[in-house]
């Protein structure tokens, strides 16, 4: 049973701070038993990222589109598992108002973070919620799962303007926390490459971008943003 001291160590252990800005991709099955289970693993890493930011994704890409092209922050469940599901209906989370990758944050600038996602028109735009993860030097961690669940990636993708990673546009409508509705023009992932994603593990280890670790049951990946957008920029130009 992992408890919530064994996280704090397991953070203190490999370089986090307080202070940092962390992502987690998790599956918690392959953790294995978690004190508190979804609610205990955000309660851990909230307490110990005191002055920074946790941040759990909580994507809708399956369940929001041209059948269904309606996102309700308050209601759209996530469609990638168990811990995003819980996330993103926690009181003292904020979630961001992207229509398909949104984001549950938790400390006291997630307000700040996640601002502005209603004007999104791509999965992760320049100047959106994933590619602010470069100016806050944060780490990603995979607890569990691979180099494609890394939704970071897709924001390298869409700074490099790499071809035929999106479709054509459809209209969208996002409903906030007040009910207020905002309509958009939205181009969803057409081939998102993330099948391939697991190929830059090597490169990513040999730019000192990635290092691995171990909580619970789970092999973790420990991914630096910084360094791995200049690996990416690199063998993608």
């Amino acid at each position: 049973m992992i408890t919530c001291k064994d996280i704090h160590t397991f953070l203190k252990n490999n370089g986090i701070t307080p202070s940092d800005t962390v992502v987690v991709h998790t599956s918690m099955r392959a953790l294995g038993g978690v004190e508190g289970g979804c609610d205990g693993l955000i309660d851990a890493f909230k307490s110990y990222l005191s002055d920074g930011l946790f941040v759990v994704p909580t994507h809708t890409w399956a369940n929001v589109g041209a059948a269904q092209p309606v996102y309700d922050v308050r209601k759209t469940v996530p469609c990638i598992g168990a811990l995003p599901t819980v996330a993103a209906f926690r009181e003292d989370g904020v979630r961001s108002l992207h229509p398909t990758h949104s984001v549950a944050a938790f400390g006291k600038r997630a307000a700040e973070f996640v601002k502005g996602e209603e004007k999104a028109t791509s999965p992760c735009p320049v100047g959106g919620v994933w590619s602010r993860l470069y100016d806050e030097d944060a780490t990603i961690l995979l607890l569990g799962v691979k180099l494609n669940r890394n939704t970071y990636i897709h924001a390298v993708d869409e700074l490099l303007d790499i071809p035929n990673r999106l479709v054509d546009p459809i209209p969208l409508t996002i409903i906030d926390y007040e009910g207020r509705e905002y309509k958009i023009s939205f181009r969803k992932h057409g081939q998102t490459g993330s099948e391939e994603y697991e190929k830059y593990r090597e490169l990513f280890e040999v730019c000192g971008a990635m290092t691995d670790s171990v909580l619970g049951n789970a092999e973790v990946g420990i991914v630096n943003v910084r360094k791995c957008t200049e690996a990416l920029k690199t063998v993608l130009k």
